[in-house]
């Protein structure tokens, strides 16, 4: 329990250092609004064209009796949208990070410098460090989108779809919270997404104490604005802990 709110706390220094800098929260706040704008206008679109792409996904259906048909059709399109909602809100920060890599690095920046944190690399050039960025972030996308489909369809068990379902969803969308917040030092020190997931289950508590209530904040509309950028600073401040004193917070020691 101790590790677990040393992690809450790890959020909440993140969320304070916003907090006192506007011109940092306005830089994070940018990529956020257009992931949020590009993920609603899709889906937007995916309701719009919800009732032609149905009819014409099931073409076998148009000989059934018309009460049928509709009622089918219905639920199929109700289905397709909110597996689209929730593939949204799953990949929501993967794709907000990928977009505004360069701001979220500058903000991890000006939190090392500000906390009094060591500021080394691997020698990677920019370009280097910017591909790396890029392919960690697609697989987190892509992992995200597979986790989110398959707890989609587990959703859909009676009785177990209703009640631990839900409960291991916000535990894997805290996970891949946690990989894709820690990653700005974890590139910069030439270091893998192995690494990364070793650090974050050697520490695991103190891991879902940061990104747990994370992921729920972002469920909630226009706070991703200020807890992504929080949550920028609080997994830098984090990976700093693994990677340059990991004795001292493995937990249960």
């Amino acid at each position: 329990m101790k590790n677990f709110v040393a992690g809450v706390r790890t959020l909440g220094t993140g969320l304070g250092l916003i907090l006192r800098s506007p011109r940092l929260l306005l830089i994070g706040a940018i990529p956020a609004l257009i992931s949020m704008f590009l993920l609603l206008g899709a889906l937007g679109t995916l309701l719009y064209f919800s009732g032609d792409l149905v009819s014409w996904l099931t073409p076998f259906a148009d000989g059934w009796t018309e009460w049928l048909r509709q009622a089918f059709r219905v639920v199929l399109g109700a289905a397709l949208v909110g597996a689209a909602a929730l593939l949204a809100s799953v990949s929501f920060i993967a794709v907000t990070l990928l977009i505004g890599g360069p701001f979220y690095e500058h903000i991890a920046e000006q939190a090392e410098q500000r906390l009094g944190l060591d500021t080394r690399d691997d020698g990677a050039g920019t370009a280097r460090q910017l591909g790396r960025g890029v392919r960690d972030a697609l697989k987190l996308v892509l992992v995200a989108l597979v986790g989110a489909v398959v707890l989609f369809f587990l959703g859909f068990i009676p009785v177990i779809g209703q009640t631990v379902i839900p409960v291991l969803a916000a535990v894997f969308g805290a996970w891949v919270v946690a990989l894709e917040m820690v990653g700005l030092v974890f590139q910069r020190r030439g270091l893998t997404m192995r690494d990364r997931q070793r650090s974050l289950t050697a520490n695991k508590a103190r891991t879902l104490g940061f990104s747990l209530p994370a992921y729920l904040l972002c469920l909630i509309p226009v706070a991703q604005l200020v807890v992504i950028p929080a949550a920028v600073v609080g997994g830098t401040l984090l990976a700093h802990r693994y990677l340059d004193d990991p004795d001292a917070t493995v937990d249960d020691q």
